[in-house]
């Protein structure tokens, strides 16, 4: 915490209490203490399953200075793995492969398959023998990152430790339970990013709260107005805003996205924007999902990556074509109004006198509810 209240202050009664201090924005020490105490135990957000679509493609990808491996094993499995050689420790893959049968290390030449079984040593015994009494495959596979799967999100848990990812959210995916349908991705016009200079803890802090929306987004305030929002602040593993007034997108023709199945009624003009701690951000509404994948690149750089979903796999009409390239640059501006708050709140950090700030018991609930996740993890 900063030199003004410790740590533990944070969760007292929103009334009474600071936010987290500065040196949890800017300090490489804290940045690097919260990798560890906070991204590598628990369920992150790491990827989306879109990016790998078919069997023997191959994303390496890092997390936190961690070379990790993405694989598609078959059409139900996708496999998370270090991408490290058992041998030598040579990184396997530095690009993007696809249909894949194995995976060889360029260094030696030892052989993986797409499940990181050891299929191969060559020469391992020495010229033409390919096996050794010392070398066991059967335990020398590539070393696994447990993973799950959920709404595309492909979630790691570095550590091992974390609880089953459903039982752990088994709150939100209840309250999301309508969602618990296939999603489409939806290809072309449905993805972008953003690189922020700032801290990766000020994206969610902005987007679990509406009490911005007046000043930073009044053209969205005009159709789904500050007084339409509600906080969702019903768990400790998340939290976020709701929209009683959600105005589906639709062209001069009255085209629209297909819904999602048997929705309840209050998904008709309701929509629901969630941080689920640490770093996933997602969207809901009647007829698309978006997901927001928060990458800490560094304690004062984030990229954010978002992909956007559908109930059906849009057919490529001129219509539809339309309609998502409208809906992603609906979104984009939104996003990117956004940038000048958590970039302006990430300068203000260096304030030496600023004391974490203070909250409004009325606006800022959800803001202090992962204000208080993030000191639980610490302690």
């Amino acid at each position: 915490m900063s030199k003004y209240k410790p740590l533990s202050s944070v969760t007292n009664n929103i009334e009474h209490t600071n936010g987290l201090g500065n040196e949890h924005y800017i300090s490489e020490k804290q940045f690097e203490s919260e990798k560890n105490k906070i991204m590598f135990q628990n369920w992150c957000g790491l990827s989306f399953a879109k990016d790998i679509p078919n069997i023997g493609d191959v994303k390496p990808i890092s997390f936190l200075g961690l070379s990790l491996l993405i694989i598609r094993e078959n059409n139900d499995v996708i496999n998370v793995f270090e991408n490290t050689c058992r041998h030598r420790g040579m990184q396997l893959v530095n690009s993007p492969q696809n249909g894949k049968k194995n995976i060889r290390c360029p260094y030696h030449n030892w052989c993986y398959g797409l499940n990181g079984s050891l299929l191969a040593t060559p020469h391992i015994g020495g010229i033409g023998i390919h096996t050794h009494k010392a070398i066991k495959p059967k335990s020398m596979g590539l070393n696994k990152i447990r993973s799950h799967i959920w709404h595309d999100i492909i979630f790691i848990n570095i550590s091992g430790t974390a609880n089953d990812f459903t039982e752990y959210y088994s709150q939100l995916i209840d309250r999301w339970r309508d969602f618990e349908q296939p999603i489409k991705y939806g290809g072309k016009d449905s993805s972008f990013s953003i690189t922020l200079e700032a801290n990766w803890k000020l994206a969610v802090e902005n987007y679990c709260e509406s009490y911005h929306l007046p000043n930073i987004h009044p053209e969205l305030n005009k159709i789904s107005k500050l007084e339409d929002h509600y906080d969702i602040v019903d768990s400790n593993q998340y939290s976020g805003q709701g929209s009683s007034n959600y105005h589906q997108l639709r062209d001069e023709k009255n085209n629209a996205f297909p819904d999602f199945k048997d929705l309840k009624d209050k998904w008709q003009l309701g929509s629901e924007y969630i941080a689920i701690y640490p770093n996933v951000l997602i969207g809901v509404h009647r007829d698309h999902i978006f997901s927001i994948i928060l990458e800490a690149i560094s304690v004062n750089e984030t990229r954010e990556n978002i992909a956007f979903y559908y109930a059906k796999k849009l057919k490529s009409t001129e219509e539809i074509n339309a309609l998502k390239k409208l809906n992603l640059l609906f979104w984009k501006k939104i996003f990117k109004e956004d940038i000048y708050v958590v970039e302006g709140m990430q300068k203000g950090r260096y304030g030496g006198k600023f004391d974490g700030g203070t909250f409004s018991p009325v606006m800022d609930r959800s803001t202090h509810n992962f204000h208080i996740w993030i000191t639980q993890q610490l302690n």
